[in-house]
């Protein structure tokens, strides 16, 4: 105050009560003074103190191959449960038998279906080899039939070669026959010249008569031979033809039998694959009665119960973890975070149950934490809004606990560059990222 004013204050109009005497003669509002100034010169010098930027996550432990986490082991058939083979807890051993169960289609209830289609096979495959040797004879008779035909044919051919030669030898006595016949009439009407003249008998002319009439006998037998000759041709010729038609016709039944013959025997053929098909499928499902572990591990929970429960096809029924496993930690981080991450990083883990005191910015002054690297990546988001990573432990840290069981809750910790604690209160008000961090191994490959 500049203290202008002529009017005085009163300043004792309190010092009348003796509770405000008392409170004026009381220290301790400078102590308090004291104090406050000297946290706030301590705060304002840890301002000013490095801090270790980092990435923190939360999820759980888990192993890094997927064999080896817990499964479901679900039944392939439907089926009724008949006999449990072990119990929650127990240690099996790969193909070891849990469950038995039987069966509920009525196709599959007869005992000997196996026998029976393995016996309808061995008939379908002895009817396909009895098609196979009808074929094979039918063609043998196919060839007889085309044989039998040349050789038909070759015979009727030489019947026509006999006829055209016969038909020229009848030509040729017919020729001989009419020369004959007008020899006789040139020396019958001689005879009867030299008769009236005298100079030779009756005797003689009725000789040459007798000639002549023998001559004429004679032309019309050799033109009947001629005839028929030309007649036994054309016959010969319409044999051929017959030939030709009937063994045609033989040899297109008997081919009309080979492909009926064949077209049995690969029905048969399909019908022995489709039996074949439907034995191996009725092996392989009588196998599958017994449901086998399908690794070494210890049987978590039993998902079904009760004997006579009837259960449907991919129906879960045990729950089983491996026994060997490598383990390691599934975390999540902001999407903000994610381009911050790289594989091969080194991680600080602590897991739940474990003594730990983590200070994240002065990660050298935390107690209780493991070391680990980022072996895998999540490059889609999750339903909770967050990135998967994978971490392995590391092995040039300590080991991590042989306690640890799959499904514990762990916290992560990625150190990234060291700044001011001002500078990190400030970047966290006002929602910033943390600086852009890039792996040192990365910085030397590119240099090299």
């Amino acid at each position: 105050m500049l203290n202008i004013s002529q009017n005085k204050r009163n300043t004792n109009l309190l010092e009348k009560y003796s509770t405000v005497k008392n409170l004026s003669n009381r220290p301790h509002y400078k102590i308090l003074n004291r104090i406050i100034a000297v946290v706030s010169f301590f705060g304002i010098i840890a301002l000013f103190l490095p801090w270790t930027q980092n990435i923190s996550g939360s999820g759980a432990v888990t192993t890094l191959k997927p064999n080896q986490r817990p499964q479901t082991i679900q039944t392939v058939i439907s089926g009724r449960i008949e006999k449990w083979y072990v119990k929650e807890g127990d240690f099996v051993q790969k193909g070891d038998t849990i469950l038995f169960i039987s069966e509920i289609k009525e196709e599959y209830f007869d005992p000997n279906l196996v026998g029976n289609t393995k016996n309808q096979v061995e008939a379908k495959k002895r009817s396909v080899e009895s098609y196979g040797s009808k074929v094979n004879s039918l063609s043998n008779q196919i060839d007889a039939i085309e044989n039998e035909k040349k050789l038909k044919l070759q015979q009727a051919q030489n019947k026509i070669k006999q006829a055209i030669l016969k038909i020229k030898t009848d030509s040729i006595d017919l020729e001989a026959v009419k020369t004959q016949l007008k020899i006789a009439k040139t020396q019958f009407n001689r005879s009867t010249q030299l008769n009236k003249e005298g100079l030779k008998p009756v005797t003689d002319v009725e000789e040459k008569r007798l000639k002549l009439q023998d001559a004429e006998a004679k032309i019309i037998s050799q033109e009947n031979k001629y005839l028929t000759s030309k007649n036994e041709f054309i016959n010969a010729k319409v044999e051929i033809n017959r030939i030709k038609a009937e063994y045609n016709e033989k040899s297109s039944k008997a081919e009309s039998d080979q492909f009926t013959a064949l077209s049995n025997q690969y029905d048969t053929e399909a019908q022995v694959n489709k039996l074949e098909n439907q034995y191996v499928n009725y092996s392989i499902r009588n196998g599958m009665y017994y449901i086998k572990a399908p690794q070494t591990g210890y049987v978590n929970r039993a998902l079904q119960a009760g004997l006579g429960e009837t259960i449907k096809e991919g129906t879960a029924i045990v729950s089983i973890m491996p026994a060997n496993y490598e383990i390691g930690v599934e975390t999540y981080v902001d999407p903000i975070d994610l381009p911050l991450i790289h594989r091969g990083e080194k991680i600080r883990v602590w897991f739940d149950g474990w003594p730990t005191i983590v200070f994240s910015g002065w990660p050298n002054m935390s107690y209780g934490t493991f070391g680990g690297k980022v072996v895998a990546i999540e490059n889609f988001i999750s339903e909770n809004g967050k990135f998967r990573i994978l971490i392995a432990p590391d092995k040039d840290d300590h080991p991590w606990p042989k306690q640890l069981s799959i499904g514990a809750g762990a916290q992560t910790i990625a150190l990234l560059n060291n700044v001011p604690v001002w500078f990190e209160i400030w970047r966290t008000l006002n929602g910033f990222p943390p600086n852009y961090y890039t792996p040192k191994s990365k910085d030397t490959k590119e240099k090299k």
